[in-house]
């Protein structure tokens, strides 16, 4: 079996393959093809869910209701999603992406060396890709909002500022048109040399800071692109946003829209959920007018 080959860092929403395997689970019946479109949610760092969509051959259909990656053993075991015991490449492993799907039983027309037409909703997709790029820039734009904090170099983010994101992220949720990021102000932040006291106090401002840098990038109507090392599922892709400041460029496995013109405005709002958790909830505009690209 080879690793899946997949087409959605190029924007691919539909796709024909080939059924490698298909397994029935009480989670949902799983197939893997040779080919395809969907992106999976990450084994290791689930922020964003996987597409949903439809699995077909010319007289029957099947709902996926999300991919999920996906190893094979080298004794032929298959581990999905949060069962696979080994980070994503890992030797001794075939990758794949596996296609969940609605019902627990694989349906009988699904059986291995069967051509199927993968078909991603697209609608959704476009949702969590408004959501993933809003994520990124908004976490670059907190970066910026409080780089006088730091007393001691914490690294650079993609924009060369000190990387806060980096340091005090603890999860990261992309959701349909938006997302919610979590970030630990404790001891290990505060001796790594951030004022967390002087954030706390100072919430609004950071927050008023952010929500105009993030106006300003929307304006700018900024190119973004994936850009994959090669064609499989364990090939490292990156995410690369042709900014006023530069071009911003960091690891990303997940979809993107292809332009900043694609939204009307991005904002967030910063809230202490507890004295050492900040929450950061992005939302967004889609801009539905003439001038958007795709």
């Amino acid at each position: 079996m080879n690793v899946t080959t997949v087409t959605f860092p190029n924007g691919a929403t539909q796709g024909d393959a080939v059924v490698m395997r298909a397994e029935s689970n009480p989670d949902g019946a799983v197939v893997i093809v040779n080919e395809t479109p969907f992106h999976p949610v990450d084994h290791t760092w689930p922020d964003q869910p996987g597409d949903s969509g439809t699995l077909m051959v010319p007289d029957q259909s099947g709902t996926v209701a999300e991919a999920v990656m996906a190893a094979v053993s080298d004794d032929d075991a298959l581990a999905l999603g949060a069962e696979i015991p080994v980070k994503r490449g890992a030797v001794g492993w075939t990758w794949l992406v596996g296609h969940r799907l609605a019902v627990a039983d694989v349906p009988e027309w699904l059986t291995p060396g069967v051509a199927v037409t993968l078909s991603v909703d697209v609608e959704r997709r476009d949702k969590l890709s408004r959501g993933h790029t809003a994520c990124h820039l908004a976490s670059l734009a907190l970066d910026l909002a409080v780089a006088e904090l730091w007393r001691k170099d914490p690294g650079a983010d993609a924009l060369g500022n000190p990387d806060f994101e980096a340091r005090a992220n603890q999860s990261s949720r992309i959701q349909e048109n938006g997302s919610v990021d979590e970030y630990r102000l404790g001891k290990s932040l505060r001796k790594a040399g951030f004022d967390t006291e002087t954030f706390s106090a100072t919430l609004p401002e950071r927050e008023a800071r952010i929500n105009a840098q993030l106006a300003a990038w929307v304006t700018s109507g900024a190119t973004s692109i994936i850009e994959a090392d090669g064609p499989t599922i364990i090939d490292r892709r990156r995410w690369r946003c042709r900014l006023p400041e530069g071009d911003a460029v960091m690891l990303c496995g997940g979809t993107h829209v292809n332009s900043l013109r694609e939204f009307e405005s991005i904002t967030v709002k910063l809230a202490l959920s507890d004295p050492q958790t900040l929450v950061m909830t992005t939302t967004l505009s889609p801009n539905e007018g003439p001038e958007r690209t795709r």
